[in-house]
């Protein structure tokens, strides 16, 4: 799993959480239906946007039924059934997803990153890049959409970086990322029926794909000082107070231009709302340890004396016990959980114990698990969260106002969430 958009489970309604999942898992399904189990590897959280954005946009007199479909136990799941995605959004949101995951490979493969130095290695992923290419062209091709502009983009992009220099513009280099995903948000909108929609979203796509690229930059910042591999905004020289402001400006963009969307519904739209109006903005302060504007009043108030940003994600927060779903952590007042003291294991068993655990996804899946060794409670992988504090009092938590305060006016995005 890969992408900017991660949201926290402790920030999302459980209506929201189910319909995440179903996009995410549905989005997974189309790679292995069309192209086989290897290509759920092209799974990633923001390829699910593009499945959420059709949906969003499409009649709702079709029914929820022609949405969604019950899939069978998944081991991902911990083996339970779940209703997912499907449909044209979720093929187009494989399509997507599969050129730009082979895109990302050929540049592993380009700078040698870790296993991929090796010849034989290289050899694999570029074969396996270049039939992702083709398998995603195929289910564009069904679709009506012509992949080649998401290809062409690709090809430009290592042009582009190998002429980039001290001072050259950081917007410069970003430039094929943002046409390919603007083709992509766009086409949604001729995908659903409304061809009005398309310029507005090839606006939220492109800057989308620019926050994209710059904070996967950002956060690979100081691996690639270490490891020697290019990386934009050391090579541009760009300071990041200036990346940071082009990345908030773009979450204000993205915000803009979905204001000017005609979605079906408001009730059809608001996952839509919170993943690219909530947790882009979220994205931007974990990837530089902030809590707020990238600005020096800001930043400095965020415990950032000299004005500037962190490294990335910064300290982890905490969940406070009073915002825990039910049936997590304690009461407020109420006396703190004793550890459960298990079962001490040596390490060949604990090791034992470990494997069935993982090989059974509990690990990733089950949330609480058991530590193998010390018996202690440990949170599953995929349920870790970076949430922390509300950021308004009515309701805790903004991202996603519309089922708790109604409004989004502490959360200042011009948003309507009059529901």
């Amino acid at each position: 799993m890969f992408g900017i958009i991660r949201p926290c489970r402790h920030r999302l309604s459980e209506a929201m959480r189910t319909e995440w999942m179903a996009h995410l898992c549905g989005l997974c399904l189309a790679l292995r239906g069309d192209h086989g189990q290897f290509a759920r590897a092209a799974t990633n959280y923001d390829g699910l946007v593009i499945s959420v954005l059709v949906e969003a946009q499409s009649p709702a007199d079709e029914g929820a039924n022609s949405w969604r479909r019950t899939a069978g136990p998944c081991p991902l799941r911990g083996m339970r059934t779940a209703s997912v995605a499907k449909g044209e959004g979720a093929r187009l949101a494989a399509s997507v997803s599969l050129v730009l995951a082979s895109a990302k490979m050929r540049d592993h493969v380009a700078d040698g990153d870790g296993v991929l130095a090796r010849r034989p290695v290289a050899a694999a992923a570029r074969r396996v890049a270049a039939k992702w290419d083709r398998a995603g062209a195929r289910t564009g091709a069904d679709l009506g959409f012509d992949t080649a502009v998401l290809v062409d983009a690709v090809e430009r992009q290592a042009g582009i970086e190998a002429l980039a220099g001290a001072g050259t513009s950081l917007l410069t280099v970003t430039e094929p990322t943002e046409t390919a995903t603007a083709a992509a948000f766009g086409y949604t909108a001729v995908l659903a029926g409304r061809p009005g929609n398309k310029a507005p979203l090839e606006e939220a796509g492109r800057l989308f794909g620019r926050l994209a690229h710059l904070l996967d930059a950002v956060e690979d910042l100081a691996e690639d000082a270490e490891s020697g591999a290019w990386n934009p905004v050391a090579a541009t020289g760009t300071g990041l107070a200036e990346v940071r402001r082009l990345c908030d400006d773009a979450v204000h963009g993205v915000r803009l231009a979905l204001r000017e969307v005609d979605f079906a519904s408001r009730s059809q739209s608001r996952l839509a709302h919170v993943l690219l109006a909530h947790e882009l903005e979220r994205a931007v302060d974990r990837a530089f340890g902030t809590a707020g504007c990238g600005h020096a009043g800001h930043a400095a108030a965020a415990g950032h004396q000299d004005g500037s940003p962190r490294g990335a994600f910064g300290p982890p927060p905490v969940m406070p016990p009073d915002q825990m779903p039910p049936g997590r952590g304690t009461p407020p007042g109420a006396p703190p959980e004793p550890p459960r003291r298990g079962r001490q294991r040596g390490l060949i068993a604990g090791c034992a114990v470990w494997a069935t655990l993982f090989c059974t996804c509990q690990v990733c899946c089950r949330d609480p698990y058991f530590d193998p060794w010390d018996g202690q409670r440990r949170e599953g992988w995929c349920h870790k969260c970076d949430c922390g504090d509300g950021d308004c009092s009515n309701c805790g938590d903004c991202c996603d106002c519309c089922n708790c305060c109604g409004n989004c006016d502490c959360c200042d995005c011009g948003c309507d969430c009059g529901c």
